[in-house]
């Protein structure tokens, strides 16, 4: 860091930086835990043995995140199934559920869009994207409606979808042709000054070449909206890129539609109560207790089938 040339790419080094930082908490980590060892073995103690139990848990998950970009933010969205006002109120209690399980990680919330067909959320904290990239996929719910007068047991389905908040560096290599870019504005819904309403600040992207759409209305000025959906978008496609081992942006040419397909899993609260994650097989009847953000055993399973 001393030597000029390191400082004249100033993203490159930012990045370089980021990762030295992260190896430097891994150290950190690694010799608290061994140092807490020592002292057990000199005098026990059952809270610091309880303690140290649960910083090695933590410690051993997060040696699990081996992918690029398991260290970013994550940007969640859900979107409702057919099925009306239910599949529309399964999604909203989706995104409650992982803005409380956020919390419960004491990670940074930011809501980008919101509308009644989906809803957006930048989640920053630790490894954000490493937790939560394999909640991607279809959740359903089945329960007694109270949207209908009948209060019949229904069935909704909600797609979620997980994309990390790409480094700066990566962005920058991604460009997009503006005649593949389709710009709307749109009056906010959401937090944002007395003129929310009345001026368009709200920025929608479509990318036509595949029909991926990207929004945001969670800054003042328009052009900043833009620059965040902008931003959002390429996450989105980047993403992509890598699951349709893509190497160019040229070669992504068709309309991409929502992959509903088979749910990854099942909350059910009528006739009885259960949660059960289908790739897993892990399975909880405290519904309430996971719909309230508690989703660790979930997503830790998961994490250590990989």
């Amino acid at each position: 860091m001393s030597d000029s040339e390191f400082w004249k790419d100033r993203v490159n080094a930012d990045e370089k930086i980021k990762i030295l930082g992260i190896l430097q908490d891994v150290l950190t980590r690694y010799h608290a835990i061994e140092n807490g060892l020592t002292d057990l073995q000199k005098e026990f103690n059952e809270g610091k043995f309880y303690e140290l139990k649960s910083a090695f848990k933590a410690f051993e998950l997060d040696q699990l995140f081996t992918e690029p970009y398991d260290a970013q933010a994550a940007v969640l969205s859900v979107f409702p199934g057919a099925g009306g006002e239910d599949a529309e109120d399964w999604a909203r209690m989706l995104g409650v559920m992982y803005e409380n399980y956020a919390r419960n990680h004491g990670w940074k919330i930011k809501v980008i869009d919101d509308n009644p067909r989906s809803r957006t959320i930048e989640l920053r904290g630790d490894h954000a994207y490493g937790y939560l990239k394999k909640e991607s996929g279809v959740h359903r719910l089945v329960r007694i409606s109270p949207f209908n007068t009948k209060h019949s047991r229904e069935t909704s389905f909600a797609l979620v979808e997980v994309v990390p908040d790409l480094p700066a560096l990566e962005e920058s290599k991604l460009q997009i042709p503006e005649k593949d870019l389709k710009v709307e504005f749109y009056r906010s819904s959401g937090p944002g000054g007395q003129n929310v309403n009345k001026v368009e600040t709200a920025v929608r992207i479509t990318h036509l070449p595949t029909g991926i759409v990207a929004g945001s209305q969670a800054q003042r000025a328009q052009a900043q909206n833009r620059e965040y959906a902008l931003k959002f978008l390429k996450a989105k496609l980047f993403s992509l890129m890598q699951k349709e081992k893509v190497a160019e942006l040229g070669h992504l040419r068709t309309k991409i539609k929502p992959e509903w397909g088979n749910q990854i899993r099942s909350y059910v609260l009528n006739p009885y109560q259960m949660v059960k994650d289908h790739r897993t097989d892990i399975e909880t009847s405290r519904v309430d207790d996971v719909l309230a953000g508690n989703l660790d055993k979930f997503i830790e399973a998961e994490l250590e089938a990989k």
